[in-house]
């Protein structure tokens, strides 16, 4: 049995040709016409990851991603005919975990499906899942942080960075290098999106005196690293 993706979109242009690719890959896939649909399906139905337009009848994408993201990690692509970079970190700070600009490759948004599910799929063996530092514990399978023993809630995108930096202690990474990994593709534009992450996460990682986990590395970008 094939890993099921769920289709959104209002266009059935767009649903068929994205069903025959992803058929042709050996995925199994379902549609959903406008965000009730999207939904109904994600609650009555086991999904390994959901392709959403932003532009939907009845319910928006993000608002459906909203709601999926209040009970379910599973993965989301959004699709959208607005390009600007406003609407991409709005898009990813509602809980996506990639975006494409319409019009779109099929190849391309194939690409990413497997990307995202290589990176948030059941890989982490249950050894060695635990990324442990002063005042910081890192669980990568249940994707929860503790911080001087308080919980905190991180994006996708924000836990996804965490996990990279600090599986990687002391080695500094650009911004070109963060957007690549974690992201999952190749990002010719405003690179700032990264620095928009980096300081939510630094705030939301400033619990009772912690110390400061993301360093600048001026000229370069940023690393993991915990003062001695």
């Amino acid at each position: 049995m094939g890993l099921r993706v769920l289709v959104v979109d209002d266009e059935e242009k767009i649903r068929q040709i994205i069903g025959i690719y992803l058929t042709n890959e050996g995925y199994q896939v379902g549609e959903a016409v406008d965000g009730e649909e999207a939904l109904y399906k994600f609650r009555t139905e086991d999904w390994d990851l959901i392709v959403l337009d932003v532009m939907l009848p009845k319910l928006d994408g993000v608002a459906v991603c909203r709601e999926i993201r209040k009970v379910s990690k599973v993965p989301i692509i959004m699709l959208t005919a607005k390009n600007d970079e406003v609407d991409r970190i709005l898009g990813l700070e509602f809980g996506a975990d990639d975006y494409m600009g319409k019009p779109f490759s099929p190849r391309e948004l194939v690409a990413r499906i497997k990307a995202v599910l290589r990176r948030t799929g059941p890989d982490e063996k249950q050894e060695g899942h635990l990324l442990k530092y002063p005042g910081l514990s890192i669980d990568l399978i249940s994707r929860g942080v503790v911080v001087q023993g308080k919980s905190i809630t991180l994006t996708p995108k924000e836990f996804e960075l965490l996990a990279l930096l600090a599986r990687n202690a002391g080695r500094s990474f650009s911004r070109e290098q963060l957007l690549e990994d974690v992201w999952g593709f190749d990002y010719y534009g405003d690179v700032r999106t990264v620095d928009t992450h980096i300081n939510r996460l630094r705030d939301k990682l400033r619990v009772d005196g912690a110390p400061s986990y993301i360093k600048t590395v001026w000229g370069v970008g940023y690393k993991f690293e915990v003062e001695a």
